[in-house]
């Protein structure tokens, strides 16, 4: 066995993947899963370690990549930015400590690939959570896995997509739609799986209706502009339906309702959004029984949770048979396996 051409390579959106690689971590994955603790997967990491840098908390993501390490016979750390003296600037103070080049520098030297989580509550900006996790990227010499930024995560997409295909009788999703709707909720939810979702989906041939109640919930024009230029290229549509609840969901074959926040979130901050969203204002932005009676005999409800059950979507639905959520929660171990194995081992 050698490595893998992706050996080495950072994993920071599935839009710098080529769609070869994509198909590559969606292949091994697949195998992984059917022989879950079986060689030679079990020794792709003998002994070696995966450090995972968390900014903000997780539940699957920590459980999944640390499932992930042992189930490829390597080792998870886990390890906080608050447990070590880093230098940093938040709402515009500087704090003294470490630089990111010798943080990323040394932890190259223990360990064979670094996950890194930074959401938007641990920056100021839109984007700078991808800047700063870029900047590792930069400086380390070994691969940066993004766990979850402030724009992306590869990994949750990627999960989408192979759940997705096992409940198309294991078949590329080329042609399908896929509903992508806003939905109300007390979470205040990031872009981020959203953005891979449409970036990934428009890319593979899926045809995505991105559907929002008003242009508060309208996404980044160039995530937007990039995804319409992905469907073109890949023979899919692409299309943004405003103000009605229902109206995208006709035809769709997966449908995808969860709550992200509005473009002023970084000025009126989470309270106040949590509080918009939550209003009666948007309560018919909930996917229910009716509403799916309108998509395709057979459509099914994905999310990548937590999921806000009543809110984003009715209990009936979440835990009903349409519901592939739970599957999906679980493809984030393999896929995570599969792109761990290609960057990080030299046994594949």
């Amino acid at each position: 066995m050698a490595k893998s051409k992706m050996f080495g390579k950072d994993v920071v959106t599935t839009q710098e993947l080529s769609v070869e690689e994509i198909e590559n971590i969606l292949a091994l994955a697949v195998k992984m899963k059917a022989n879950r603790y079986g060689e030679p997967y079990n020794s792709l990491l003998a002994f070696k370690t995966f450090i995972m840098f968390f900014y903000n908390p997780s539940l699957r993501t920590r459980q999944s990549f640390e499932a992930a390490a042992t189930e490829l016979g390597g080792h998870a750390q886990f390890i906080e930015p608050k447990a070590m003296r880093l230098k940093s600037v938040k709402k515009g103070v500087e704090v003294a400590g470490e630089t990111i080049h010798d943080a990323a520098k040394v932890m190259a030297r223990f360990a064979v690939g670094i996950g890194i989580r930074i959401l938007e509550t641990s920056v100021d900006n839109y984007g700078d959570g991808n800047k700063i996790l870029r900047e590792y990227a930069k400086y380390a010499d070994v691969p940066i896995i993004n766990m979850a930024d402030d724009i992306y995560h590869p990994c949750q997409g990627l999960a989408d997509v192979m759940g997705m295909r096992e409940h198309n009788n294991n078949k590329p999703t080329k042609g399908k739609t896929l509903v992508q709707t806003w939905a109300k909720g007390a979470l205040a939810r990031s872009y981020c799986s959203v953005h891979e979702s449409l970036l990934l989906n428009s890319r593979l041939g899926v045809n995505v209706k991105l559907a929002y109640p008003d242009d508060n919930y309208a996404l980044p024009e160039n995530i937007v502009e990039q995804a319409k230029k992905n469907a073109k290229a890949s023979g899919g549509t692409f299309e943004i339906v405003k103000g009605d609840p229902k109206a995208a969901y006709e035809g769709a074959d997966y449908v995808y309702s969860r709550n992200w926040f509005g473009k002023d979130f970084y000025e009126i901050g989470k309270e106040a959004e949590i509080k918009r969203a939550s209003s009666d204002k948007y309560k018919d932005w909930i996917c229910d029984e009716d509403k799916m009676k309108t998509a395709n005999p057979g459509a099914k409800f994905i999310h990548p949770m937590p999921v806000d059950e009543d809110a984003e979507v009715t209990r009936e639905v979440n835990r009903g048979p349409r519901s592939i959520v739970l599957d999906i929660a679980e493809n984030r171990l393999h896929v995570q396996k599969a792109i761990m194995a290609l960057t990080m081992s030299d046994k594949l």
